[in-house]
């Protein structure tokens, strides 16, 4: 059945999905560790004009950290999504579909404009 105060809420919410109940779209990376890669990227700027070698290679490791903590998050995000909608009955699946082509569509469309 279709419910039309489901289907008004904002894209950035997605109550069926794991409890999610904020506004706007979700971080894919906790601040803890948002926070720790931006220090090790800050110190090899700030380490750059002493060792510009190792400052490059502290970068280039923070920028596989994240990366690869970028793509742990999406597998998981993907993971819970799916889940979200695969097994459900034919009377809330409709509902669940439209929510999760909702979290699919804003997850793709942050990336696209990253």
């Amino acid at each position: 059945m279709y419910d039309q105060t489901r289907a008004q809420q904002p894209a950035g919410r997605a109550p069926g999905l794991a409890g999610r109940s904020t506004l706007g779209p979700e971080p894919l990376l906790s601040s803890d560790e948002r926070d720790r890669i931006a220090r090790r990227l800050g110190h090899a700027v700030n380490t750059f004009a002493d060792a510009p070698d190792e400052a490059l290679a502290e970068a280039e490791s923070a920028f596989d950290e994240a990366t690869a903590a970028l793509v742990d998050a999406l597998a998981e995000r993907r993971r819970l999504l799916h889940a979200a909608w695969q097994d459900q009955d034919t009377e809330n699946r409709s509902a669940e579909l439209r929510v999760a082509l909702r979290e699919y569509r804003e997850i793709t469309g942050r990336l696209l404009r990253a």
